[in-house]
This record gives structure tokens, C-alpha cells and sequence, in this order.
């Protein structure tokens, strides 16, 4: 069946937004300007004060919310359907969850390419398929066995690509390593956050733009992040914090280099509001079109991202990279069961009744070469 014009903008939206969502936090971390005091310039590593911002982003869309809840009251029969009631404090332990998986994504995008950092956020399928068994009850299937299986020789493979590149660029070797396995690290605490919304989203029937902006769990993560902007202030990080006063976070650093280069806030800009439309469209093109459909569009995203990193000029190509995409594409296909339309077309293949693969929640939606914050 033909996507609607709705359904082809929602697409393009999560493509759009996506890609830029990265490749906007890379642009601000290239960027080198004075600090405050006159200090000499140096590069814009701020992680957390960008995860702030990526709450603020997320936290923006329950506005638009209510102002859609709003005119559609306004209507003489309103076409949304009241949501089940629930407390918003369900939201609070995958909040907490997106508010730390982020913030050490963010780090580790310091430490290594944008490209590199897409692809290794395949890694989630593992720890959602296994946390899935684990805490869900569900079995999986040989075939999403075997596409863990896959990711892991695809993240051997971008690893090794890593390796060979880190000459080329900027970055110490120690960097992009530490900056990989902090990618890693981070998608097994996403993959606890989206095993806890699988549980959620399809319990209470919640319009997207709420699931992506909860009343009170983003306002709460926003609030507790940015509080810890003061700690992260005094807390010494010697050779890991990027900043002149060597702590973990400083803020005041940050805006006196957006006062000195204000490019840098126009790349704060973008990946600020581009994660609170590409959070809406995500989960907008999973309940419209499919999962399957997301998880597509996540692979065409991180092609976008390569593609971009390499006409700037940000990194240098290497053919291991295809191998690994390919991989990881490989992977998360099988996972996500793309192979299932192939082989029904075969002679002699019996279609199995049932058919809840489309519809098995964020845990499929999440297993895309994608997330975060």
C-alpha cells in the first residue's frame, strides 16, 4: 500500500531531524574558542551541558501537546482519543535512564567520529534482546539470535576500522577507544530504558508527542541534569574533562565561548530542537507505518551522517567502515525480521499465524543503527 503524504513527511521528518541531530553535536564539539578570563582558545567539550539541552529539546514537545490537545477540544467532534489515565512518575525510571545514557553518549562523541558513534549505537539490539528475555518473558527467534550474533562481528568490525582511523584524526587512540566502549556502555543502560517503555507504551494509550515528553519525568531529568551543573563545576576530571579549569563540567566556559564563536550556538540550536522533532517522528512513523519501517530509516540516517562527516571533511575514508555498516545493517535486519517478506516468497515456505512482529513495542523500534539522546 502507498504511504500517505502524512506518512512520506514523517519519514523524511525522522530522516531530516536525525541526521541532524548528530552531526549538529559534532559541529559544536569541532568548534575551538576562548574561554572566560581571557583563557586561550581550546576545543568546545561540554557533554553534559549539551544533554541538558537535549532534555530541554525533548521536554519542548509537551507543549506543542497540549496546544494540539487544545484546538482539537476546540473542535465539535474531537478526533483524539482521551489517553488511559496514568502517573506520569512511570516515566521517571527511563528518564533517569535517557538523562545517563545520554550524557555519556555526548562524552564519548568527543572522543570519536560521528559515523563511528552512529554505527556503534547498534550495539542496543544485544542488550535489548537479551534484556528482553531476561525481564520480558520473550523468546526469541533463531533469526533475532542470529542477528546478535551479526552486530557483534559488526562491532568487531567498526572497531577495527576505528583502530586503523585514529591516525588520521584528531583524536589519541586511548581517546577513541574509551570513546567506544563509552558508546557500548551507554546502550546498555537505553536498552534498560526501552525495555521499561515496551512495558509502557502499550499499556497506556499515549499520543507520541507525550511519550516523548512526559509532564513531569523530562521536566525532572532536565532539572536534575542541569543541578548538576553546579557539582560538575568543582569536581576535578584531570585528563577526561576537555575544559581549562580540568573539572568534570564547566558551564561558565561554555557561554564564554559561545560569546566568542556564536556559531557554536547555532550548532546547540540545531541539535536542540532537531531531537524534539526527530523523538515525535520516530515514534510517530512506528505507530503510522511500522517499526520495520523506523529501523530503515535509522540505516538511511546513519549513511547520511557518514556520507555529511566525509564532504566536510571530518573524517578520512575507510573501506572497513562499509564492511562494518554493512554488518550492522545485516544484523539489525535479521533482529527486526526484514528477511521475513524474502522468504515468504519462496516455494514451500509456510507463513506462521499470529503476526505481532510489527507491533512488538520500542524494543524493536530501538534496535535501528541509531537513540539519544
Amino acid at each position: 500500500m502507498a504511504w500517505s503524504r502524512y506518512q512520506l513527511g514523517l519519514a523524511a521528518l525522522m530522516l531530516l531531524t536525525g541526521s541532524i541531530n548528530t552531526l549538529a553535536a559534532k559541529w559544536a564539539d569541532n568548534f575551538s574558542a576562548a574561554g572566560c578570563g581571557g583563557t586561550e582558545e581550546h576545543g568546545f567539550q561540554h557533554p553534559f551541558l549539551q544533554a541538558v539541552g537535549m532534555f530541554l529539546g525533548e521536554f519542548s514537545c509537551l507543549g506543542v501537546f497540549y496546544l494540539l490537545v487544545w484546538r482539537d477540544r476546540r473542535r465539535p467532534e474531537p478526533s483524539m482519543a482521551p489517553s488511559q489515565p496514568f502517573s506520569s512518575l512511570l516515566f521517571l525510571p527511563p528518564a533517569l535512564c535517557d538523562m545517563t545514557g545520554t550524557s555519556i553518549m555526548y562524552v564519548a562523541l568527543n572522543m570519536t567520529s560521528a559515523s563511528s558513534f552512529q554505527m556503534l549505537r547498534g550495539s542496543v539490539i544485544i542488550f535489548t534482546g537479551l534484556l528482553s528475555v531476561a525481564f520480558l518473558g520473550r523468546k526469541l527467534e533463531l533469526s533475532q539470535w542470529l542477528g546478535i550474533l551479526v552486530t557483534i562481528v559488526g562491532l568487531v568490525v567498526v572497531g577495527l576500522a576505528d583502530l586503523h582511523s585514529s591516525h588520521d584524526q584528531k583524536h589519541k587512540l586511548s581517546e577513541v577507544i574509551t570513546g567506544d566502549l563509552l558508546i557500548i556502555m551507554a546502550q546498555v543502560i537505553v536498552a534498560i530504558q526501552m525495555v521499561l517503555e515496551e512495558k509502557f507504551v502499550y499499556k497506556h494509550d499515549v499520543h507520541p508527542l507525550r511519550a516523548v515528553a512526559p509532564k513531569v519525568c523530562r521536566f525532572f531529568g532536565f532539572i536534575i541534569l542541569a543541578l548538576l551543573l553546579v557539582p560538575m563545576y568543582y569536581i576535578p576530571a584531570g585528563s577526561f574533562s576537555g575544559n581549562p579549569r580540568r573539572t568534570l563540567e564547566d558551564a561558565l566556559d561554555a557561554f564564554c565561548q559561545i560569546g566568542h564563536r556564536p556559531l557554536i550556538a547555532l550548532a546547540l540550536l540545531g541539535n536542540i530542537s532537531s531531537i524534539a522533532f526527530f523523538n515525535f517522528a520516530g515514534i510517530s512513523v512506528t505507530k503510522e507505518i511500522s517499526a520495520t519501517t523506523r529501523m530503515v530509516l535509522d540505516s538511511l540516517r546513519t549513511l547520511v551522517i557518514w556520507a555529511v562527516s566525509l564532504a566536510v571533511g571530518w573524517e578520512t575514508f575507510h573501506g572497513l567502515e562499509i564492511l562494518g555498516f554493512g554488518v550492522l545493517l545485516a544484523g539489525a535486519a535479521l533482529y527486526n525480521g526484514l528477511h521475513q517478506p524474502l522468504l515468504a516468497r519462496l516455494p514451500r515456505h509456510v507463513e506462521e499465524a499470529g503476526g505481532t512482529a510489527e507491533r512488538e513495542g520500542l524494543l524493536r523500534e530501538s534496535t535501528a543503527i541509531n537513540n539519544e539522546s
